[in-house]
């Protein structure tokens, strides 16, 4: 599996899974079998009601602790400081850990530098290992910077080939931030598998064209935390690393990017 460096010099798999929407006994078990399968970086958040069966699925799994990159988000139940506070102990108490790799603000909310002073203070004290944001555009990541002392180490966006945030992954770059995508197949909402370029580059290198979207994402050093259901998707979300796309490959797909959200529930 490769990884990205974070700013705090700490590496992240390139690839993960995303547990949105999963619950009960098929979030258990997908997590369980992602990690047997070698995932390592597993996503999750209050948000989703998840973290009980994702901390269930990575015992069930039985790997070291240390090899895990294990991230969750707060949400609005988390908005001040002492409710971040009382939402870290909780996370942790649900996902049954000593800590998290990686914490996030899910949103932008009224109080996302309270909640942030309070991630900061649990980071200091080792229940959490990085902290950072999601779904911040530019002008809300350029105000962040401006009120908090620790870089965040990522930004969680939405981002696929047809809002691709070129522009945005850039500045975050500039300020020493990672970006990474949530719903980097688009959720079936944009017809990967019926475009003529990804489908002329899958046959090529023998891959889905899904598998080149992952791959287009991860040349780009964007980690990726795509969501399935199915054990054959697992193994071939993660099976991306054994080819490499030509800039002018790469310069096609970029072509396909519309700079449109696919939810407008993050159009804040």
């Amino acid at each position: 599996m490769e990884c990205l460096t974070l700013n705090t010099g700490v590496k992240m798999p390139l690839v993960g899974l995303g547990t949105w929407d999963l619950r009960g006994e098929i979030c258990i078990s997908l997590v369980s079998e992602a990690i047997q399968l070698g995932y390592r970086l597993i996503d999750t958040a209050q948000m989703y009601a998840n973290e009980k069966e994702v901390g269930q699925g990575i015992s069930k799994a039985s790997v070291n602790r240390e090899d895990l990159f294990i991230t969750t988000k707060l949400d609005s139940r988390s908005n001040g400081y002492k409710q971040t506070r009382n939402g870290i102990v909780h996370s942790l108490d649900n996902l049954n850990l000593d800590y998290v790799d990686l914490l996030l603000v899910h949103e932008p909310y009224s109080n996302d530098i309270a909640m942030y002073e309070a991630m900061a203070e649990a980071h200091h004290d080792g229940k959490v290992k990085a902290i950072g944001i999601s779904n911040y555009d530019q002008q809300r990541f350029e105000q962040f910077l401006k009120k908090v002392d620790i870089i965040p180490v990522v930004n969680q966006v939405e981002c696929h080939i047809q809002f691709q945030k070129s522009s945005l992954q850039q500045e975050l770059k500039e300020h020493g931030t990672a970006m990474q995508a949530w719903s980097p197949l688009g959720q079936g909402k944009i017809g990967i598998d019926q475009q003529p370029e990804l489908i002329q580059l899958a046959e090529k290198y023998k891959k889905s064209p899904a598998q080149i979207v992952l791959r287009f994402l991860t040349q780009r050093g964007i980690s990726v935390i795509p969501k399935t259901r199915r054990i054959e998707l697992l193994e071939e979300n993660m099976s991306i690393f054994d080819f490499q796309l030509l800039p002018e490959e790469m310069n096609r797909i970029k072509s396909l990017d519309r700079d449109e959200t696919l939810f407008s529930w993050t159009e804040y």
